[in-house]
């Protein structure tokens, strides 16, 4: 492919400066050629990238010249999977690629740069060290039980296990923050028209994103934008508001708002302190689902020159502010990290990137574990003992890749762009 394209095989590794030719020998462009021999590249094959110009009529030149020379279109995440498929990588880095790509924020940004440099690789894969010991003296007492194998107590089961656990549930504290920063909350505004929910919207946004009136229904449609708090992404989701009507647009609107509370991870309810207080158990609040975290934000309090303030706490939180002047609403901010576990100095230290199924397999193996502890009382149950630490070694190593089905690959890297 060189000696056709560049008519040399560029020295490895080195920016060589050259002319990219045509069939017919006539300059399509020049650039820098970079040739990496196998096994020293991104994905442990010879690699050869080709640097042009930039512009698509040019680029599309020569993809075309490339294909016409043996080359084939890449497959989505193709550079990434034979990375892995080569041991260049494990599966925790090779999804971290994709992260840093959609990274929205800076933090977001840095917890994947984490993950690629092997950080949560590494807690993993000493974990799962932890429990081939573990493992190893079980098996030892099953298989040997006519020598003077020691038992349970004297080999410090209970005592290893607990520690296992206390690893894995800082592994998953830490998993749990770093897929806050990649994938972010939603939130959804909902209460009656007229309330404030497109004005508060463009307080946090710090944008016009919705026309705010005084006309009761102006928004007929959910309104999302994405800020970040402290790196976290929030999508904010403004909604139609909930009430009687005999409108054919605005009845859409609001099936949109009630589908938008159910995919919600929280719900702010909008109540006008300026009239009379409605019972807390009223209509909209029959819409949220009870296990659904709220927050019941009390607005327009500069019409009862009234500070801002928090009151309640857990499964009923009032906070008073104005979307108008903007009081308040750095208490809101702070109730929004605290209720999702998070604090503002947290800045993404020590944290790693990690998917939702990363989140599924460490609670799995925290169930095994759990089920583990149990079987530790008595040693007629080793065999239950053995097969839960088993099951236990098994999720983690498929958060690595260690053991994984050829289509849960397939699912991961369908997700990257195209190439890379």
């Amino acid at each position: 492919m060189a000696e056709t394209i560049l008519g040399k095989i560029p020295e490895p590794r080195y920016a060589s400066f050259g002319k990219f030719l045509d069939a017919n020998g006539q300059i399509i462009d020049q650039g820098i050629a970079l040739y990496f021999p196998a096994p020293n590249s991104y994905t442990g094959e010879d690699i050869l990238e080709l640097q042009g110009h930039g512009g698509p009529a040019i680029m599309n030149l020569l993809l075309t010249r490339c294909l016409s020379a043996g080359a084939r279109l890449a497959q989505p995440g193709e550079f990434t999977l034979r990375a892995y498929l080569n041991n260049k990588i494990d599966l925790i880095q090779a999804e971290s690629v994709a992260a840093i790509i959609e990274a929205s924020t800076h933090e977001a940004a840095r917890c994947a740069i984490n993950s690629l440099q092997g950080q949560f690789s590494a807690r993993i894969d000493e974990l799962v060290s932890l429990l081939i010991t573990l493992r190893m003296l079980i098996e030892a007492i099953l298989d040997f039980p006519e020598d003077e194998i020691d038992n349970l107590q004297a080999l410090q089961i209970k005592k290893r296990l607990s520690h296992v656990r206390t690893q894995l549930e800082q592994i998953f504290l830490a998993a749990q923050r770093g897929n806050l920063l990649q994938e972010g909350i939603k939130i959804v505004l909902v209460g009656a028209p007229n309330v404030g929910k497109s004005s508060l919207l463009n307080q946090l946004v710090g944008d016009d994103a919705a026309i705010v009136t005084e006309i009761p229904g102006t928004t007929r449609d959910t309104i999302q934008r994405t800020i970040a708090i402290a790196g976290i992404p929030i999508h904010i989701i403004d909604t139609a508001g909930l009430r009687e009507t005999s409108d054919v647009v605005e009845q859409k609107g609001i099936e949109r708002t009630h589908a938008a509370i159910k995919n919600a991870n929280m719900v702010l309810q909008l109540v006008d302190s300026s009239q009379h207080l409605p019972d807390i158990k009223d209509q909209i609040q029959k819409c949220i689902p009870f296990d659904k975290p709220l927050i019941t934000v009390f607005n327009k309090i500069d019409l009862l020159n009234q500070q801002p303030r928090i009151e309640g706490e857990k499964t009923d939180i009032r906070i008073h502010l104005s979307a108008k002047t903007g009081a308040g609403i750095e208490l809101l901010r702070e109730k929004i990290l605290d209720i999702v576990g998070w604090q503002f100095n947290q800045a993404g230290e020590g944290v790693f990137m990690a998917r939702q199924r990363h989140l599924e397999a460490l609670n799995q193996a925290k169930e095994n574990l759990e089920n583990a502890q149990t079987f530790t009382e008595n040693e007629s149950q080793l065999e239950l003992l053995a097969e839960e630490l088993r099951l236990a070694q098994y999720a983690l190593s498929a958060i690595t890749g260690q053991f994984t089905a050829d289509d849960l690959l397939g699912e991961i890297f369908s997700h990257f762009c195209v190439g890379k």
